[in-house]
């Protein structure tokens, strides 16, 4: 009889196992009705996390290099456990700091992601623009994780984009076929494609779609400077971060500016390179065979000032004050050009050499360059000089043209090293702030410098989320215990982040007034690009005004 009622009891608990075991598995499977469609995500602990939802159609066959095309709505339920495909684009260099693992690659990549809390109604949105010059990267890379930005009340949305060649070469038959008559800016038109989703569908996961901040670091925080610019995303956003951006000078459609060529003749350049008698034929190439030919043969990935998704070169833009009005957080790194040594002029042979190069580029402005610049310590001044000229000075010009349009906006300085990085020569290098961003120290790539587990780190990682996470939700950076973050106004106040936040005020006094009078003259020039060309590679200035306006 006691073996019969042990046998009762174990039949009544399996049976009641066996009837909750569904709302189980329900639970770890949570599952969002939007209007896109259904999707089945997985739980994380107090988050629900969906991977691989298309916000476009696949651009493949005749729709690659075409604006992306709706996504069709998924039929069912779809399983969103896992990453979609990376966008095609070159392999890896293998053993570089940035080179992670992609799983797969396809033209079916136009995916986005979404972290949200378990509980989510109506919270901030941030959507995330991977960096990689606009030619690589993914929204899978560990280091973008959203979940410790989620867990401070925000959804976080990252995007794969097109990229390379697929993404952003314009040609005469592409703009033949387009009814604006314009091609180019494939990837640009994905990244609006993925904000006209979220202000559709994110209300179903949880966020808020009247309250979207676009974030993004190196080509990411370019792609954001187009955002912004971009008459076609206009009130797709109301909030932009742009980390360690560049406003270099861009190819216009069928004008030779700035040095630059036409890009659609360098579509036409690079179809002949490439053997490719039509665009039918560039059409019927492999993706991924045709993204690495290409960048073999000299492609160059840039935004094109078309006149209708990119209406004129982004200086033009921020000093006309036509550019989107949002508040706006900005900064950059101390040693941007430690890891990107590609973009440093070669060492002179002397000081002597240097000190005659540069008197003969810059002229008038010679004295103002050596002052920051000095020969004195020529292997540190050729690293700084291309990291003020391109990082430096884009991030004080969007906080000083978001400041002029009446927009809270806020500087930063990342100086932070730690023994790894310090003993690889990378103090404060370039996207050395992304781990502190997203709280993922334990999720870099294989030959990154590796952070140390310490208190102060910690706190430094809490801080600086913290920091991102207020500005998403409000538009002001704030940090429980931490220094307040005071905009940059006519005090010139940033937020230096080193071994902690330390307030500070006139960041590397002349550092701007001179990148901004070396750019004007190229621009007044019509002729110079003002892109990598700097110091003793810098054409010679023209003697002119300091200031566009």
């Amino acid at each position: 009889m006691k073996s019969f009622r042990a046998f009762g009891s174990f039949f009544v608990l399996a049976l009641v196992a066996w009837a909750m075991a569904p709302a189980a598995a329900q639970a770890d499977q949570p599952v969002v009705r939007a209007p896109a469609g259904a999707f089945r995500g997985v739980a994380q602990g107090e988050l629900r996390v969906f991977k691989g939802l298309p916000y476009a159609a696949p651009p493949v066959g005749a729709l690659r290099w075409k604006p992306p095309a709706p996504a069709p709505v998924s039929a069912g339920v779809r399983d969103a456990s896992d990453f979609g495909p990376a966008c095609p684009q070159p392999k890896p260099r293998t053993g570089g700091i940035y080179a992670s693992v992609l799983k797969s690659m396809s033209e079916d990549c136009l995916t986005l992601n979404v972290w949200t809390p378990a509980k989510a109604g109506k919270v901030p949105v941030l959507v995330w623009i991977h960096g990689g010059s606009l030619v690589g990267g993914s929204s899978s890379e560990s280091l973008y994780d959203g979940a410790a930005l989620a867990r401070r009340g925000l959804v976080v949305v990252s995007i794969n984009y097109r990229l390379g060649v697929l993404g952003y070469m314009a040609h005469p038959e592409l703009s033949a076929e387009s009814p604006d008559h314009v091609s180019g800016n494939y990837g640009l038109l994905d990244q609006i494609a993925a904000l006209k989703w979220v202000r559709k569908n994110i209300a179903a996961f949880g966020g808020d779609p009247g309250n979207v901040t676009i974030a993004g670091e190196s080509a990411g925080g370019l792609s954001v400077m187009y955002l912004l610019a971009s008459p076609a995303a206009r009130g797709l956003f109301h909030k932009a971060i742009a980390q360690s951006a560049y406003m270099i000078s861009t190819p216009e459609l069928r004008e030779n500016t700035y040095g630059h060529d036409p890009a659609e003749a360098m579509g036409l350049a690079i179809g002949q390179k490439l053997g490719a008698k039509s665009l039918a034929d560039l059409r019927a190439m492999d993706a991924e065979t045709l993204t690495g030919a290409a960048l073999a043969a000299g492609f160059q990935t840039f935004g094109v000032v078309d006149g209708k998704i990119l209406t004129r070169q982004l200086v033009d833009t921020f000093d006309r004050g036509e550019q989107a009005r949002t508040p706006i957080l900005a900064g950059f790194n101390s040693g941007e050009i430690r890891s990107l040594r590609i973009l440093a002029p070669p060492p002179p042979a002397d000081a002597a050499t240097y000190e005659k190069e540069i008197r003969a580029r810059y002229g008038d402005l010679a004295d103002d360059f050596l002052t920051l610049y000095p020969s004195g310590d020529l292997a540190e001044s050729v690293l700084l000089a291309p990291r003020d000229a391109l990082y430096g000075w884009t991030a004080e010009r969007l906080v000083i043209k978001q400041t002029a349009v009446g927009q809270p906006s806020f500087l930063y300085y990342f100086d932070h090293g730690y023994p790894a990085a310090e003993a690889a020569g990378l103090h404060g290098f370039h996207a050395s702030e992304l781990p502190y961003v997203f709280g993922t120290a334990r999720a870099t790539p294989p030959a990154w410098p590796k952070n140390p587990d310490t208190p102060a780190e910690a706190r430094l990682t809490t801080a600086i989320g913290d920091y991102w996470a207020s500005f998403a939700r409000d538009g002001v950076p704030k940090a429980a215990g931490e220094p307040a973050w005071k905009p940059y106004g006519a005090g010139r106040n940033y937020m230096a982040f080193v071994e902690e936040p330390r307030p500070g005020a006139n960041l590397r006094p002349g550092m701007y007034a001179l990148n901004e009078a070396v750019m004007c003259r190229r621009k007044a020039s019509g002729g110079i690009p003002w892109i990598w060309n700097v110091g003793i590679v810098s054409p010679p200035l023209p003697p002119g005004v300091s200031q566009c306006r």
